[in-house]
């Protein structure tokens, strides 16, 4: 079966893994999401009965499955149909609920299988990886668990399963529902059948009392919740960070060698996720968050902060290539780790301070900003200031010379702007003069630099010629009105040199791999926005219409798009496709007041 991105997602915010159609988890790394995988078969196609990297339940004779989300929840629901009547439902989820006045959220996958129709036989082959799929680990059970243990983590399942089945991997009738709970090498307080179903109950409570705070539009509510789950499952709850992906090494195209690691929390990504959900009401994410860039920021020597970070806040993360899994479909090379960390990109400090904003403006938070904070935020304003007019990789993390990109020089007056605007809220009138100072300066500057009178637009470097598509986001960072002619005319030359059918490019010069083959999703969304900000109010819903329609079967997006055929590339699910389809549609929507 060739390998696509038609898959699910399930997780917690502490673990996350990815299904397939027929019920295999292909991807999932514990403990932790940037870590080993125990799940890749996504990176390695299933060529024998050797195979190893997965968790598959093999129905005897299969004939056709069926799969969705339990609504407004994160629990999947996988039916498999053989071809004497006989069919299985497989229930896969992360626990995630409260617990004794804590939030319970454990580095543990839960599978239930149970017979739904006729008299099926399954298979259940339970086979984790170690050391990216170089090896099996080393297994030992015992009267209802199977430790695996490998050189870097010890993982147990224990189940009410026959161990036997389990361990041979022999095919049985299925006669009554046989649960797994997949995680770390511990004894299980209750019996797992008890355990499971309370989890279970648990879980889909807590998600739909999630979902029933969020505040979204009348329109395209349910693909509005998706993205909104799938967004915080990026979320670590340990430490806050956002991951960019749960993915590694999803070519950007086919044969294109863009395979990059996506497992980091991006400090400019973090901002665009934050403010999506802050937009449906989800703040808490936010504060988490905040607690993160903090610490980040205190351990940044003369707060130079790098683009992306590990979940744990590490600043290490050498990108090497690794020869034990060919990737997907083939199409190496698989990458573990991002050389991103070592660049320059001067637009942090901004997303830095973006992402702090809200806390000094939202009495419904229980932290919000305060001098202090403040403090920590005008050393990050420093860098901006310092940085803005110097080349950088830019927001594309472009590897070859750097330029003084446009996105990133806004970015640092942004960062200004916002140090302006909360010194005033502060009531520290000095502070507030100073910052609106600085940005009004850098303001100038970016005008006189970044504007081609020849183009009539803005361009994406100092004294350039080209376009990107982060012009579009002049408008929405408040650099310029959408009313301003500059910006109108900035999206004029964007849609006409940068929009390839139903999509937007980031760009189409060649980079360090060639020119672009297939579009970034974001850009797209971004595209719609400013129509529907210039009052080109139909055709923003047209294309939003459109991007919905790119979406898989589960409502997801991957970082890419095929414009001829549509496929969904790069690595998956990817926070930014699903920032834009979340801001878009708030935009776009009609209102709640208009619908009735």
């Amino acid at each position: 079966m060739k390998q696509s991105l038609d898959l699910a997602i399930i997780g917690n915010a502490s673990v996350a893994a990815l299904i397939d159609e027929r019920g295999e988890v292909v991807w999932a790394c514990l403990p932790r999401m940037d870590g080993d995988p125990v799940a890749c078969s996504l990176l390695r196609e299933r060529g024998g009965e050797a195979d190893f990297g997965f968790f598959s339940v093999v129905l005897v004779d299969f004939a056709r499955s069926e799969q969705e989300y339990l609504a407004n929840t994160t629990v999947l629901l996988t039916r498999l149909y053989d071809r004497h009547g006989g069919a299985v439902e497989i229930t896969d989820f992360a626990p995630r609920f409260r617990h004794h006045g804590r939030l319970f959220s454990p580095m543990t996958l839960v599978r239930q299988v149970r017979p739904i129709a006729g008299s099926p036989r399954v298979r259940v082959l339970l086979r984790p990886a170690s050391q990216y799929g170089a090896k099996r680990p080393a297994l030992t059970y015992g009267s209802n668990h199977v430790r695996y243990v490998a050189e870097n983590y010890v993982m147990r399942v224990t189940t009410d399963c026959s161990i036997t089945a389990l361990v041979d991997e022999t095919a049985f009738v299925l006669q009554r529902p046989i649960s797994f709970v997949l995680g770390p090498d511990e004894t299980l307080q209750s019996g797992v059948a008890e355990t499971v179903r309370r989890f279970h109950d648990e879980t889909v409570e807590y998600w739909r009392d999630w979902v029933r705070d969020l505040q979204i539009p009348f329109e395209w509510q349910e693909a509005i919740i998706r993205a909104a789950l799938t967004l915080k499952l990026s979320a670590v709850d340990d430490t806050g960070a956002l991951v960019a992906a749960v993915t590694t090494s999803i070519p950007e195209a086919a044969g294109s060698g863009r395979n990059w690691d996506y497992r980091y929390c991006w400090l400019r990504d973090a901002y665009f996720t934050i403010n999506a959900l802050n937009r449906l009401n989800a703040t808490r994410t936010m504060e988490r968050y905040l607690d993160y860039i903090i610490n980040v920021a205190a351990g940044a020597e003369g707060a130079r902060l790098q683009p992306v970070y590990r979940i744990n806040g590490s600043a290490q993360m050498d990108e090497h290539t690794i020869d034990s899994l060919p990737g997907y479909r083939g199409l190496g090379p698989v990458r573990v780790g991002n050389q991103a960390h070592a660049q320059v990109q001067n637009d942090v400090y901004g997303s830095a301070v973006l992402a702090a904003t809200h806390v000094f403006y939202d009495h419904r938070l229980m932290r919000t900003g305060n001098e202090a904070l403040y403090a920590q935020l005008e050393a990050l304003g420093g860098r901006a200031v310092a940085v803005w007019r110097e080349p950088d990789a830019g927001l594309w993390e472009l590897r070859g010379a750097g330029r003084v990109h446009t996105f990133s020089s806004v970015m640092c007056w942004a960062a200004c702007d916002r140090l302006a605007k909360i010194g005033a809220r502060l009531g520290l009138a000095g502070r507030s003069a100073h910052w609106r100072e600085q940005a009004d300066r850098l303001h100038r500057g970016i005008c006189e630099r970044a504007w081609s009178e020849k183009r009539r637009s803005f361009v994406a470097t100092f004294d350039g010629e080209g376009l990107d598509a982060s012009l579009l986001l002049l408008a929405e960072l408040g650099f310029v009105s959408a009313a301003d002619p500059r910006y109108g005319a900035t999206l004029a030359a964007v849609e006409r040199e940068l929009k390839k059918g139903d999509f937007v490019f980031r760009y189409t010069e060649p980079d360090d791999f060639g020119a672009p083959q297939n579009a970034f999703l974001v850009c797209s969304f971004w595209f719609a926005d400013a129509l529907a900000a210039v009052g080109r109010g139909e055709e923003a819903r047209a294309r939003f219409e459109s991007l919905l329609a790119c979406r898989n079967r589960h409502g997801l997006l991957s970082e890419h798009v095929d414009p001829s055929s549509r496929e969904l590339w790069g690595n998956f699910p990817q926070t930014y496709s699903m920032v834009g389809l979340v801001n878009s549609a708030t935009r776009v929507s009609v209102g709640w007041d208009q619908a009735f």
